[in-house]
């Protein structure tokens, strides 16, 4: 019985090594597309405006948008522009997820509330966040509060959603268990809604992210003389493609690094979904 024993722990400790060799052979597959894709586009693209397959002056090479880059850094503007559009999107995003995620878990667990506000909130989140800019300046002027609430109203609604849509469907066998173990009120909302719920939040932080920094750039198209929307608009009307370039990919580079910044909250807050999905 021991030696048969100790065999199949082998065998389970064999199994798992494999698995786990397999699943580092994956993520290292995987990690190898996600860079390879990109800079085969670029090799292809520097290549097209070598060879004269596309207009150089209006499709800048890689190469080209590298110089410019260089060119901004070390004037300072685009550091300048980068700060800009990361403040604001910075403050706008706290304070619309943080106060989308409150109203929406309330609107979960208060269904008299739900019942009179969520009418309302779906018809505003209806109405385009960049559309509200107008009024904004109107009431604000040209400031920076004008600007910051366009980002505030397109997170806060996205996590409003969420939130309430977690709550909504949360899973009733859970706060049973909750139950059993003598959880209610402020205890079943601190240690199995909330927890339960954070998944779905975290799945809205990181399209409220991609979203403000959108709405943002946007924003700066029309209604500022700084942020790298501004510095895309500008070099359009300066005619001068390689700088509007530098600005895209700086946009793109920046909502990469804020998503993977959620993403690695995520790992950090809920674990448990990180670990189940490998």
């Amino acid at each position: 019985m021991t030696g048969t024993a100790a065999g199949a722990g082998d065998a389970i400790d064999t199994a798992v090594a494999l698995l786990r060799a397999t699943q580092r052979r994956r993520r290292r597959l995987e990690a190898s597309l996600a860079v390879a894709t990109p800079v085969s586009l670029l090799a292809l693209w520097q290549a097209a405006a070598d060879l004269h397959w596309v207009d150089p002056r209006i499709f800048t090479p890689p190469l080209g948008i590298a110089r410019a880059a260089g060119q901004l850094i070390s004037s300072g503007t685009l550091p300048s522009d980068l700060a800009a559009t990361l403040a604001r999107l910075t403050v706008g995003f706290v304070i619309g997820a943080a106060g989308g995620t409150a109203v929406g878990l309330l609107l979960g667990v208060a269904r008299p509330l739900r019942a009179a506000l969520s009418p309302l909130f779906t018809a505003l989140y209806a109405i385009p966040q960049i559309a509200l800019l107008p009024l904004l300046l109107v009431i604000f002027g040209v400031g920076e509060t004008a600007k910051v609430l366009t980002v505030v109203a397109v997170t806060f609604f996205v996590l409003e959603i969420n939130a309430l849509s977690a709550v909504r469907h949360f899973d009733p066998r859970l706060v049973e268990a909750g139950r059993a173990y003598g959880a209610s009120g402020t205890k079943m909302f601190r240690y199995v809604l909330l927890p339960g719920s954070l998944p779905t939040i975290f799945t809205g932080l990181r399209v409220s992210v991609a979203l403000g920094l959108v709405v943002i750039t946007a924003t700066e198209f029309v209604a500022s003389n700084n942020g790298l929307g501004f510095l895309v608009w500008n070099s359009w009307q300066l005619f001068e493609p390689s700088q509007m370039y530098v600005g895209m990919a700086t946009i793109a580079i920046l909502g990469v690094a804020l998503t993977a910044l959620v993403s690695g909250l995520e790992r950090v807050a809920v674990p448990w979904v990180h670990r189940r999905s490998h």
